[in-house]
């Protein structure tokens, strides 16, 4: 004879890991939309002439190494993304700790066509100490 509470008790472990594996950048996902999103817009677009695209952009990993510290500290300098200049400068948000970098590269890179290799944290603090304030 079964016991009635033991499909009750499985029933939520399988949900969680199913719903872990749809969206593996689901923390980088909600820190996009709080934190770039404004600019960068929800599907990565950016903003026609002012703000540079992060779909299919070749900025991502012709930079790689400064990704961390452009989200930490801002940019001020002029870039070109997919052969067009930007000039606008971005804000750096220094109240993101090196998990929510982390995430928020993970997401982008891996989003809106960019097929970029992923951030490991300590990858991000080893970017970090080098352009640290």
């Amino acid at each position: 004879m079964r016991k009635k509470g033991s499909y009750s008790a499985i029933f939520p472990i399988i949900l969680f890991l199913a719903s872990c594996q749809t969206n593996p950048y689901r923390e980088g996902e909600r820190l996009y939309k709080n934190t770039c999103a404004n600019c960068h817009m929800d599907q990565g677009e950016g903003l026609r002439g002012l703000i540079p695209p992060l779909r299919n952009a070749d900025y991502l990993h012709l930079h790689r190494e400064k990704l961390p510290c452009v989200l930490k500290y801002g940019l001020t300098d002029t870039i070109s993304v997919n052969g067009q200049t930007y000039t606008e400068q971005m804000p750096g948000v220094p109240t993101l700790t090196e998990i929510q970098i982390t995430n928020i590269l993970n997401y982008i890179n891996n989003s809106w066509g960019n097929q970029n290799a992923p951030y490991s944290l300590e990858d991000t603090r080893r970017m970090l100490e080098k352009c640290a304030r």
